[in-house]
């Protein structure tokens, strides 16, 4: 989460990106999960103010890319929220698929390694970066594994323990999809709600040390 030497984002590349809702339009296969997220991120009185002061430096916040892609969960939660961050901030919001803009990661690579999603890049008025978010907030990663309780154990094995038998190819795909059904209504519930306020959290205090 420190600022990058040099991005290959430049001010010509961000202008070919897609806005938020050119985003959704593009035939996205979770359109639906991208809208509730964005709809259901709630930015603060406290927030808002952080984020408007935070803009209102002479090198404060005016553009902001998401690099993502529509099938990871941590992405259409995070890229709502990062649309409500600039639209607080009065900044420019551009989105970029990863797997067809391999260059644009390579400078935010997780660990130095892993070309994890979404990445968060903002710009001041001049195209410089000023910082950059990687994935999810710390408070996701301490409570990642409420996750796999959510999902349960979906490998075969687990599957077969839970059926007292060894499963068809068709149990296999009901009871994960089953599990997805259980998933999706749990991100629904306070703690990946909580997840969306700690990005907008960790956001600012990101912004604030970058920019001093």
């Amino acid at each position: 989460m420190t600022q990058a030497p040099v991005s290959p984002i430049t001010r010509d590349r961000f202008r070919k990106g897609k806005t938020f809702q050119e985003y959704l339009d593009s035939g996205i296969r979770n359109r639906d999960l991208f809208e509730r997220n964005y709809k259901g991120t709630v930015i603060t009185a406290e927030q808002e103010k952080a984020l408007k002061e935070l803009a209102a430096r002479p090198n404060g916040p005016r553009e902001l890319v998401v690099i993502g892609e529509d099938w990871c969960p941590d992405v259409y939660r995070g890229a709502g929220v990062a649309q409500r961050i600039a639209e607080a901030l009065g900044a420019e919001f551009r989105f970029f698929e990863r797997d067809q803009n391999k260059d644009l990661i390579q400078p935010y690579l997780k660990d130095g390694q892993f070309e994890s999603i979404p990445v968060f890049v903002f710009f001041d008025g001049d195209h410089n970066e000023i910082a950059h978010f990687i994935e999810r907030p710390a408070k996701a990663n301490e409570e990642l594994h409420l996750t796999r309780e959510a999902l349960g154990d979906t490998s075969p094995e687990g599957i077969a323990k839970a059926l007292g038998h060894e499963p068809s190819e068709d149990e296999i795909k009901q009871a994960r999809d089953k599990a997805r059904e259980r998933y999706l209504e749990w991100q629904q519930g306070p703690i990946w709600a909580g997840w969306r306020t700690a990005t907008v959290d960790e956001v600012i205090a990101l912004l604030r040390k970058q920019l001093g």
